[in-house]
């Protein structure tokens, strides 16, 4: 009888597990703080270089992942000096209007003086803010949030 009793509480363990286990999913995180470091949305400016760099909410300063992307992106620039590029400032949808396209601003001012600071000339950059405007996520979560606070290099 105490054999029947410790067989059964083993199947019921091996039951639990088993579909807490088939239940369960392991999302690998696609950000870092609340910075997205995810590739999904990202494109390349030439081969290897992604075209964008994420900022942490309501901040305007590089991280170090970014400024990693933004030597590969000047080293490029610095070959071929013969074309300009536009920044383009992005933040969410959270806070008013203007915030957000001062927000942009300035994200894309940093990336401006990333470059200038690299050795690109002031007068091959174009700097614009699109604010909450261009989202590339449309959700209400900080997945797409963090998404969406960009700079873009085109």
């Amino acid at each position: 009888m105490k054999i029947n009793k410790n067989l059964r509480n083993i199947f019921l363990i091996l039951f639990a597990t088993l579909a807490l286990s088939a239940c369960s999913t392991a999302k690998k995180s696609q950000t870092s703080g609340d910075v997205y470091t995810g590739t999904d949305t990202v494109e390349y400016l030439a081969s290897g270089v992604k075209d964008r760099v994420f900022f942490a909410t309501n901040k305007s300063s590089l991280t170090t992942k970014s400024r990693e992307t933004l030597r590969k992106q000047a080293t490029f620039l610095r070959k071929n000096k013969n074309l300009s590029v536009t920044i383009e400032g992005h933040a969410d949808e959270r806070g008013t209007r203007e915030y957000n396209l001062a927000l942009g601003q300035r994200r894309a001012e940093a990336v401006s003086d990333y470059f200038v600071l690299n050795g690109i000339s002031k007068n091959r950059i174009t700097v614009k803010s699109f604010g909450e405007e261009k989202p590339v996520a449309f959700g209400q979560d900080e997945t797409s949030y963090s998404k969406n606070r960009r700079v873009e290099i085109n």
